[in-house]
């Protein structure tokens, strides 16, 4: 059976050195599974795992208080299930909670904009301008309105089918 992690381990990891950061994630690998089989389906219990582990890793430094360790896992272990099963169910994450996604932190930010800039001139001309206007130019959607002679709803609505289509590009 594997040992809880000591408070002079986490305190060591919390300051950054990096063979206390491995033997805490070693030590803690089998509650965050513990936690992972109580808040998550089945399918997902290796998924939140590693997930946690990795945000472990990343953000043990900004651990304040010590005590507060096995309640902060838990914690990261619930928002990991509840993400996995939010993807499950294909509604999205808010992106407090997909902030840490390695799959985007591991692109490099140049072929993140090329897959932006090609999902933006894929959509009709319409969409592609309010998107314009308002994502890139960070007009309001009253000054919007105005420019394109539109009402506000009209407005609102076209940029909601707009960033949903951005969406399912993004996602292929």
């Amino acid at each position: 059976m594997a040992q809880r992690p000591s408070t002079e381990l986490i305190v060591s990891a919390r300051d950054g050195d990096v063979g206390a950061i491995a033997l805490l994630l070693a030590a803690a690998q089998p509650d965050i599974r513990r936690y992972a089989r109580v808040s998550c389906k089945t399918a997902d219990v290796d998924d939140a795992v590693q997930d946690a582990l990795c945000l472990l890793h990343r953000h043990i430094g900004r651990l304040r208080a010590v005590s507060a360790f096995s309640s902060w896992l838990f914690a990261v272990v619930r928002r990991e299930c509840i993400r996995l099963d939010r993807m499950a169910r294909g509604r999205r994450a808010p992106i407090e909670e997909i902030e840490n996604d390695f799959r985007f932190a591991a692109r490099p930010e140049t072929e993140l904009r090329m897959d932006l800039a090609g999902a933006i001139n894929s959509l009709p001309d319409h969409y592609r301008q309010i998107v314009v206007l308002r994502d890139i130019e960070e007009l309001t959607i009253d000054e919007i309105a105005f420019a394109i002679d539109a009402s506000r709803e009209a407005v609102k609505a076209r940029l909601h089918r707009a960033r949903l289509l951005l969406r399912e590009y993004l996602q292929r």
